[in-house]
């Protein structure tokens, strides 16, 4: 592995092996980090969802909870994380013409960034309004999760 490889991959050892980021000479910083993503859904299905008829209940409120959740578990989910404190999950959605975008931002104080777990959020919202609207949506494309910022500032 060249020099410039091992400084762009952070996960990986000088021996090419996974390895976990020693984060513990890191300054102590607040962190902040906001991802979005679409669910593409016919109209039918959005219609049914801004009325609360689908069956299994309420999308959004249950995609929110969800979204949440999944963010409090993003280091149980992918190996390398580290487990972070997260002091703040916000998951919103927006109706389009054409589906629902999800925006979330997550926050913490601490030595490592939050951007996983806002892009987990995002993820694992969208995956429960794919979920909950199923059985009525067959053509539904989930799309366009990405981190959109990421700040630290001091403490």
């Amino acid at each position: 592995m060249s020099k410039l490889e091992s400084k762009i991959l952070t996960h990986i050892d000088k021996s090419g092996q996974a390895s976990m980021v020693d984060i513990s000479t890191k300054v102590i910083e607040k962190r902040t980090a906001t991802a979005t993503g679409k669910i593409q859904l016919n109209n039918n299905t959005l219609k049914l969802i801004k009325n609360n008829d689908l069956k299994k209940g309420d999308v959004l409120s249950t995609a929110r909870i969800a979204g949440i959740q999944g963010a409090k578990q993003t280091s149980n989910l992918i190996p390398l994380c580290h487990q972070l404190l997260t002091e703040k999950i916000k998951v919103d959605f927006e109706y389009l013409d054409d589906g629902i975008k999800v925006t979330t931002l997550t926050r913490c104080t601490g030595k490592t960034g939050v951007e996983m777990e806002a892009l987990t959020a995002a993820s694992v919202a969208l995956l429960t309004i794919y979920d909950m609207c199923k059985a009525v949506d067959k053509d539904m494309v989930i799309s366009d999760i990405a981190l959109s910022s990421k700040t630290k500032e001091a403490v």
